[in-house]
């Protein structure tokens, strides 16, 4: 029998944290040791995303809740400012960050692949935790070595942060693995409306659409002589990432060192 894993979830008052802590809850190879949410203090967590009192509180000190229960994993879906610290303070207690967040420079994550090598635990910075939008990932990477000329559209809700999207960048990194830079179009193009053409990446463009009413979606569209190819992912709830979520929790256990993509743990 597989041994247990603590899970402690940092952001569990929001979307994506009510979720993995239902997720959690839920399996009996899974165990929560801790909730942390800056709001709904002293709730219990069980009753704040709508099930049976489970005999966790929820606190706002997450380095207490760590220091006091000890899991073996954190889970932090919360904001991009807060981040980088999270991913420290797990890492000085020896527990395993699996970030659902955004904000990591390529220097953040190079110095946390370190912190988490000295400290002899694995650690996971994920995009996005779905796995059909890796697989859209993986497939556009494969298309882009026969089709060079592309563009990805992304589209989210009108209350998401950042843009583009972590996917996206994602997307158009793997990419960029796998073709050389193209500048495409006409050279002698001139963007009447700035911004019109979307932000430039290694040669081609991606574009962020925020409206509300929308979940989340991207597709890569590719285009060549007499032809086009559109790969194409769609969400349509939160709960769709949760098998990914719990994949990340029990693969980040067997590394060592801070992985960046949930693509890695993906065969």
């Amino acid at each position: 029998m597989k041994p247990i894993i603590k899970v402690a979830v940092a952001g569990a008052g929001g979307r994506m944290g009510r979720e993995v802590v239902k997720l959690v809850l839920g399996d009996p190879e899974l165990e929560l040791a801790a909730a942390v949410n800056r709001s709904a203090v002293r709730t219990d967590a069980g009753r704040l995303v709508g099930l049976d009192a489970c005999g966790i509180t929820v606190t706002d000190d997450l380095e207490l809740a760590l220091a006091e229960t000890k899991p073996d994993v954190l889970v932090d879906f919360t904001a991009p400012h807060s981040a980088v610290a999270h991913t420290r303070l797990a890492i000085q207690h020896k527990v395993r960050p699996v970030m659902g967040t955004t904000g990591f420079t390529p220097e953040d994550i190079a110095e946390l692949d370190k912190q988490c090598k000295e400290a002899g635990i694995g650690g996971l910075i994920a995009p996005n935790f779905s796995i059909g939008a890796i697989l859209m990932m993986k497939f556009a990477a494969q298309a882009a070595k026969y089709f060079p000329h592309l563009e990805i559209i992304e589209y989210h809700g009108d209350q998401k942060l950042d843009a583009p999207s972590g996917t996206s960048v994602k997307t158009a990194e793997l990419i960029s693995e796998a073709r050389q830079e193209l500048r495409q179009g006409n050279p002698s193009e001139v963007e009447t409306i700035e911004g019109s053409r979307g932000g430039y990446y290694n040669g081609f463009r991606i574009h962020s659409v925020r409206l509300p009413g929308i979940f989340a979606q991207q597709e890569v569209v590719f285009g060549a002589f007499g032809q086009t190819l559109k790969i194409r992912h769609d969400s349509y709830d939160r709960a769709g990432y949760m098998p990914g979520v719990k994949v990340a929790v029990q693969k980040v256990m067997e590394y060592t060192g801070m992985v960046y993509g949930f693509e890695h743990f993906i065969d």
